[in-house]
């Protein structure tokens, strides 16, 4: 059994926190661990839960046709949440758990190890960048994750609720994800405009600067 192997089944046999009492299937993730790109979204809800996969169900669909408009299909990228239990009736992840579930999602990154990374929504931007800045500022650009790219975007359930200008929003930045993927490794030597930085995000948030 391989390494990402071997951690899936960790994750489906784990009981360290009291979701494991509520859950129909750990929701471990989906795709391709060799993928140069990699999506993290909030926790499964509840289809996710009855199916063991992520995004499935409306949101998943508008995942996989924004995929599509770039050229790629689900099983190109690797997609996986911060938690991999659904918390009960869907409420926010609380700090705990959080604590005891994200090492599964550190060591998939060390696994796949992508080129570029995007967070789908408020919860699982804020995690990443360790920021309290919310995605409506945040999206539109391109940060430093350790050694990779990260590009915020909303997840695809608000796109859903907030209607024609949101999607709009949200298909500009699936283009900067395909324009970052083009560029490859170049992506380690891309400038940091720092101001902009400071004028748009929090201080502790790296923004890229273009190609």
């Amino acid at each position: 059994m391989g390494a990402f192997a071997a951690l899936a089944a960790e994750a489906a046999a784990c009981m360290r926190c009291p979701l494991h009492r509520t859950r129909t299937h750990v929701v471990f993730g989906a795709g391709s661990p060799d993928a140069d790109l990699v999506f993290v979204g909030e926790a499964p809800g509840f289809y996710e839960d009855q199916e063991g996969e992520p995004f499935v169900g409306k949101s998943g669909a508008l995942l996989t046709r924004l995929l599509g408009e770039i050229g790629l299909r689900r099983d190109d990228v690797y997609i996986a949440n911060v938690l991999k239990c659904r918390p009960p009736e869907n409420r926010d992840p609380l700090p705990g758990e959080i604590e005891t579930c994200t090492s599964f999602l550190d060591r998939q990154m060390e696994c796949i190890d992508p080129l570029v990374v995007v967070s789908l929504g408020n919860f699982a931007t804020k995690y990443l960048l360790h920021t309290s800045v919310g995605i409506t500022r945040l999206r539109g650009n391109r940060y430093r994750y350790g050694s990779r790219v990260l590009i915020p975007t909303f997840h695809p359930a608000a796109v859903l609720r907030g209607g024609v200008g949101k999607l709009d929003e949200m298909r500009k930045d699936f283009r900067l994800v395909r324009t970052t993927l083009d560029a490859g490794p170049a992506r380690r030597e891309v400038k940091i405009d720092l101001t902009k930085a400071e004028e748009t995000t929090a201080p502790d948030v790296e923004q890229l600067g273009l190609f």
